[in-house]
């Protein structure tokens, strides 16, 4: 049985917020009190200092590259990213879309 169907592609993409670089786009596909999924757009130039979270985080990049700890990562690349784990700083030269669940 499946608890929810979104087609993201007949979203719009909204402004990420202040917790973003200027640029940065998201479309928020699950939001509840088991986790968070969405895809984040970030820009060309890109740039968010490294920090924590308390859920365990996945990335998924579907499209572009990102940089991280001077390993760079690109699409088709999964990361697993366990809670309380710093991660980051995370730059992109080329801008990318990165499918993001917290749970």
């Amino acid at each position: 049985m499946l608890d929810m169907i979104v087609n993201c592609n007949s979203m719009e993409w909204q402004d990420a917020g202040e917790a973003y670089p200027r640029g940065t786009q998201i479309k928020v596909l699950r939001d509840d009190e088991g986790g968070r999924t969405v895809i984040l757009k970030v820009p060309k130039g890109f740039k968010i200092e490294g920090h924590t979270h308390i859920k365990t985080e996945q990335h998924f990049i579907l499209k572009g590259q990102y940089e991280m700890n001077g390993q760079v990562y690109s699409q088709g690349t999964y990361q697993l990213i366990h809670p309380q784990m710093t991660h980051g700083p995370f730059t992109s030269q080329t801008g990318a879309e990165i499918l993001i669940t917290w749970c």
